[in-house]
């Protein structure tokens, strides 16, 4: 069982030096009650307290950066009832992976427009499905402007983390992100160390020219497994190294580490955590989500995959483990745990 004694809970960094909050980023907006990546879902996760808003970031045919976790939106929208689109399905093979679907890239911004979003998991998210139909495929410009006028309505600083996907293959096929990226926080007067953005991406290369282009907080994200796209480092787990670690600290602001990288599924807390704030780096671990089917075992509810679970008490563990922030689909449930850690800390004085 895991355990986090409760003086450890909202220890608001002390230890690390750090007295900033822990922030909630909602995962392709409140993804857990909503259509991902749709205004409904970043609308919905502002509404419940989120400090960021992930939009995914793909680029059309005439180059405009849309919200989506994929460029193939055979999961995530209605294109396949679109049969003026019928002849585009395609198969490609993006990251040494072969896929077959409709791909962002083959579509202009006018034409992807024409579609409307759809519940990426309905056996997992049945109650979300409700909500198909009901939004298209925002720009980041939308999202931009989304974050704006929350800001101005609620009075709190809403920020995105914008995540850039596949920005290797991307290049490839003349469609950048990077300058693309950059070009829309400047005219958003958002490129600046303290603008309320972070860049994240799986790849390393695309980060280190970032880094030149851009004063915005760079964040390298992690998985499990695997290693980046672009070949830059042998594996993930390489670059979770207190080396390795070092090494990301030259070009990146923090890292954002699958949590099993922090906690595995059984025995005890890696030292990834303190290894990072070793480095100077911060910690947004990925992704913390209710039902049963994602939930680390020790938070389950049982054996059925969509119940929900103890999120809360599995947010407050890595609360208590240090890190800086992290990301979920169910924003609310997020400050929650934030907001009671925080109270922890000062009932016990931290």
């Amino acid at each position: 069982m895991l355990m986090v004694p409760g003086a450890a809970l909202g220890q608001d960094h002390a230890m690390h030096g750090k007295t900033d909050k822990v922030i909630v980023i909602a995962h392709r907006g409140a993804s857990g009650e909503r259509p991902e990546h749709t205004l409904l879902s970043y609308q919905r996760a502002i509404e419940q307290g989120a400090d960021f808003i992930e939009p995914d970031l793909v680029p059309t045919k005439d180059g405009v950066l849309v919200a989506r976790h994929e460029n193939n939106i055979a999961d995530t929208t209605d294109v396949a009832d679109h049969p003026e689109f019928a002849a585009r399905r395609t198969t490609k093979t993006i990251d040494g992976e072969k896929l077959t679907g409709w791909f962002t890239e083959d579509f202009t911004l006018a034409e992807l427009k024409t579609l409307r979003a759809k519940e990426r998991l309905p056996k997992l998210r049945p109650g979300n499905t409700k909500y198909d139909g009901q939004a298209g495929i925002p720009t980041l410009d939308d999202v931009i402007a989304l974050a704006k006028r929350a800001s101005k309505e609620t009075g709190r600083t809403i920020g995105i983390y914008p995540e850039t996907k596949h920005p290797t293959y991307f290049a490839s096929i003349g469609l950048p992100l990077e300058q693309r990226l950059v070009d829309k926080l400047k005219a958003a007067g958002w490129d600046r160390a303290d603008a309320p953005v972070f860049i994240q991406s799986f790849e390393v290369d695309n980060l280190k020219k970032l880094k030149t282009m851009t004063r915005v907080r760079l964040i390298q994200l992690m998985a499990g497994s695997g290693g980046p796209a672009d070949g830059a480092q042998p594996s993930y787990k390489a670059m979770a190294t207190p080396d390795g670690l070092k090494a990301v600290a030259a070009y990146a602001y923090g890292i954002g580490p699958e949590l099993t990288m922090i906690q595995p599924a059984s025995g005890p807390a890696t030292t990834l955590v303190a290894d990072a704030h070793a480095a100077g780096l911060r910690l947004h671990p990925w992704t913390f989500r209710a039902e049963n089917f994602f939930l680390l075992p020790d938070y389950r509810s049982g054996a059925n995959p969509v119940d929900h679970g103890r999120l809360k008490d599995e947010i407050l563990y890595f609360i208590g483990l240090g890190v800086d922030g992290f990301f979920t689909d169910f924003p609310h449930v997020g400050v929650e745990a934030r907001d009671a850690a925080a109270g922890s800390h000062a009932r016990t004085g931290g």
